[in-house]
Parts: C-alpha cells; structure tokens; sequence
C-alpha cells in the first residue's frame, strides 16, 4: 500500500483502501484502472454522468482494442452483444464524448 497521499482527496479515499491500491493489487491496465476511478469517485468530485462517462469511455477504448486485437475475453456474459452491434450502437457516441 503507498503512503505518498495519505491526505490527498476524500474521493479517491473513502473505504478501507484507496483506489489506486485497489488498481495496483488487482493488476488493472491504464484504461481498466481510469474506469475504476472515475467510477469510485462518481458523484464525490464532479457530476456523476460526466464520470461515468468518464468510465465508459475508458471501457469502451479497452473493449475496442481487445476486439481489434481478437484476444478471446474469459467470462464475458452471454447477453453481451456481438462485435457489429457493439460498434453500431458506441462508436458514434464515443465520438461525441471525445468533441
């Protein structure tokens, strides 16, 4: 556990560990690890759509490498939609979020 901001924001602080540990211990990837933060601290820094915007865009450009790299993905739910329907229904939104 790192100890270099043990007073920083109450956001990324609250519970037993703070977010950036939680992302080191469970090995997480820079997108993987953004999504995690801006998904804990929803609502606690700025408005909770923007940050869960925030997340989805990161899990969205995850998702699209992962896609576009064909790594076959372990427990990915049934219902999750195919690779056409994916692209159809979050690219045009990811470029708006991107503007």
């Amino acid at each position: 556990m790192a100890y270099t901001n043990v007073s920083g924001p109450t956001y990324y602080r609250r519970g037993n560990i703070q977010v950036w540990d939680f992302i080191r211990d469970q090995g997480l990837n820079f997108h993987l690890g953004n999504a995690i933060k801006y998904i804990c601290r929803a609502g606690y820094k700025d408005s909770r759509v923007a940050d869960l915007r925030k997340a989805i865009h990161y899990l969205q450009n995850e998702l699209e490498n992962e896609i576009l790299h064909q790594r076959p993905s372990q427990g990915v739910s049934p219902w999750f939609p195919g690779d056409e329907q994916y692209e159809a229904s979050f690219t045009d939104w990811a470029t708006d979020l991107d503007r």
